[in-house]
């Protein structure tokens, strides 16, 4: 940044910022890995672009959106050219997947076939691949979307087929948990399927990324093995809806 920021909101992005970088690489340490090793995606739902864009001044390299709708709004105004990766971290309906396939570089909530397969047909049609991770239902809610803990290696079997994506790891959110230890039980049980996994050497099937811990546990998240964190208000302040 070329000069200091007087508006408080941004200055607070910038103060946020600095904290949560410091945080992931003092848990990464702690957790036997380089801070490198940890990507810092901001999670932007209801965010401006100009405030975005303040973030991506600050360092910022990984953004993703929940909606596409959103996303198709902000797409114009972001500052791409700074290098930043564009993803879809929410559910995803089939029939949105044509309006974002040419503008991401990765879909983090692939959770069924139909899906996989839209993804792989329309980005095959748009000349590329998409690097997609799978949802897993670590905690088995109803009202969450992902795949079954326990179908996950069939799951993968089966859309490792789709020449048009590339799946490079497993996202998940765990449940509300009143105590730690519970939440660390998701955690190691989320690094656990990612290990075993990739031990399997399924064909088109890598575990490079696991994307669990958002603001309240990504520290948490880091010590059990994730390797992204999706981080929103922490950054942002609290959400502000229209």
């Amino acid at each position: 940044m070329t000069e200091k920021c007087c508006d408080p909101r941004l200055m607070s992005v910038e103060e946020n910022y600095k904290v949560i970088t410091e945080r992931i690489a003092e848990a990464a340490v702690r957790s036997g890995r380089r801070p490198e090793d940890i990507t810092f995606l901001a999670a932007t739902k209801t965010v401006p672009a100009e405030v975005i864009n303040h973030a991506i001044d600050c360092g910022l390299r990984f953004v993703g959106e929940n909606r596409v709708q959103e996303f198709i709004e902000k797409y114009d105004k972001i500052n791409w050219a700074a290098g930043v990766s564009g993803q879809i971290i929410g559910r995803l309906q089939t029939n949105k997947v044509k309006y974002i396939v040419d503008k991401v570089d990765c879909i983090q909530s692939v959770d069924s076939v139909k899906l996989a397969g839209e993804i792989s047909r329309l980005s095959e049609k748009a000349g590329r691949r998409m690097r997609v991770l799978v949802e897993v239902n670590i905690g088995g809610e109803e009202s969450k979307g992902g795949v079954a803990p326990e179908a996950l290696e069939a799951f993968l079997e089966e859309i490792s087929a789709f020449s048009g994506i590339l799946v490079d790891g497993l996202m998940a959110i765990p449940p509300i948990c009143a105590k730690k230890t519970e939440l660390r039980n998701y955690f190691f049980r989320m690094q656990q399927s990612f290990i075993d996994i990739g031990a399997k050497k399924i064909d088109n099937v890598f575990m490079n990324c696991l994307s669990m811990g958002m603001s309240s546990d990504y520290e948490e998240a880091i010590l059990c093995g994730s390797t992204m964190v999706r981080i929103g208000s922490s950054l942002f302040g609290q959400r502000i809806y229209p």
